[in-house]
């Protein structure tokens, strides 16, 4: 019989796929706990399904490797355990986007506070930053991306990948970009129920080869109905920003949004919150401040939820033309806003690379917006 070593029996295993992940039970360091003593050998494999079948499959390819490489005389005792859910697994465990790894959904509690403005620009940001980024348009009903990217009329080529066809994202100012905006006229109404717009939104994540990236953006629409609980049900989301202007009537609805996100059965991180239009800048005197929806509104809404304050943007006429002309303000680091939407990117790194251990956001360290 050859020797049995921990190396020889991970080498036995290597070929043995993991149904669900479709990649193997070795490479994806599902097996752990290798014990050997004499003919013995005892060891813990962890699978993607839970369901007794799917134990059973890998289970019978582990023991009949096993014993065609080293023997019959062998005795093997293996423990099949069930990954934790979905959300909770690192990515390359995941069956939904292995290759994100992190998912950052960009929500308002009502509409016309410039999310959409926030997400375009912010993905830029993160992209110029040197970091691999995916731009989800979610807003079924009002997708804005094919605009701000200079993408209208474009459609996204199908490709074959492991024997599915796939839609490829468009890649814009360095970012990935899908939207249902690409598969219907620019003027054309979308009248879909919820069930068919959750059933969208799920093919635009699963029928896309989204790859690997850093960071996928999701720019949901306001409020909080049929697709933020599609999205926080289905997805393994990272956190999520809610962005709100100063204005009362706008923070009474952002107010909503940090709430459901911290709901128990929803439970998604609140990475910080994005005061959009905090001030006006004239062109004819930058160092001036108009607060036209009052001040500092959204900053004492942080502070009243615990929330980080990610960025106060002000009302500035080129942001918005730059976004009319499908070039976003942030390719533009050398001016206010610029530099503005590099500091929102570097705050929201900086808060997912702390989430896991900052529990409140005194231990995060944010560029002052």
């Amino acid at each position: 019989m050859p020797e049995i070593t921990k190396e020889s029996i991970l080498k036995i295993l290597t070929n043995i796929i993991e149904p669900d992940l479709k990649s193997s039970i070795v490479a994806l360091g599902l097996v752990s706990n290798i014990n050997i003593e004499g003919n013995k050998i005892s060891f813990i494999v962890k699978i993607s399904s839970p369901t007794m079948n799917s134990k059973k499959i890998v289970k019978d390819a582990c023991l009949e490797s096993l014993l065609q490489a080293l023997g019959t005389d062998i005795k093997v005792d293996i423990d099949m355990q069930a990954l934790p859910g979905f959300k909770d697994r690192v990515p390359e465990l995941r069956t939904i986007l292995p290759g994100v790894k992190h998912i950052i959904a960009i929500a308002s509690g009502k509409g016309g506070v410039g999310k959409s403005t926030v997400a375009a620009n912010l993905a830029v940001a993160l992209s110029l930053s040197g970091a691999k980024v995916g731009l989800l348009d979610a807003d079924i009903y009002g997708p804005s991306m094919p605009l701000m990217f200079g993408l209208v009329n474009r459609k996204p080529i199908i490709t074959s990948t492991s024997g599915r066809n796939l839609m490829e994202p468009i890649v814009s100012h360095g970012v990935e970009i899908l939207s249902i905006g690409f598969f219907a006229e620019a003027s054309q109404a979308v009248p879909w129920r919820g069930p068919m717009v959750s059933k969208a939104l799920i093919q635009l994540f699963q029928d896309a080869d989204w790859g690997s990236l850093d960071y996928l953006l999701v720019d949901l629409p306001p409020g909080t109905g049929d697709i933020h609980l599609t999205l926080v049900d289905k997805i393994p989301l990272t956190g999520a920003i809610v962005v709100s202007t100063p204005q009362e009537v706008a923070l009474a609805d952002a107010r909503k949004g940090i709430d459901m996100f911290k709901m128990p059965m929803i439970n998604v991180p609140v990475l910080g919150l994005v005061e959009n239009m905090a001030y006006y800048i004239p062109e004819s005197n930058p160092d001036k401040k108009d607060y036209i929806f009052g001040q500092d509104g959204a900053k004492k809404l942080a502070e009243e939820m615990n929330v980080p304050l990610l960025s106060q943007i002000p009302l500035i006429t080129r942001i918005r033309e730059a976004g009319d002309v499908g070039a976003p303000a942030a390719l533009n680091e050398n001016t206010i806003e610029g530099k503005i939407f590099k500091d929102l990117a570097q705050n929201v790194i900086e808060c997912v690379k702390n989430l896991s251990t900052a529990s409140s956001k005194e231990k995060i360290e944010l560029v002052n917006p």
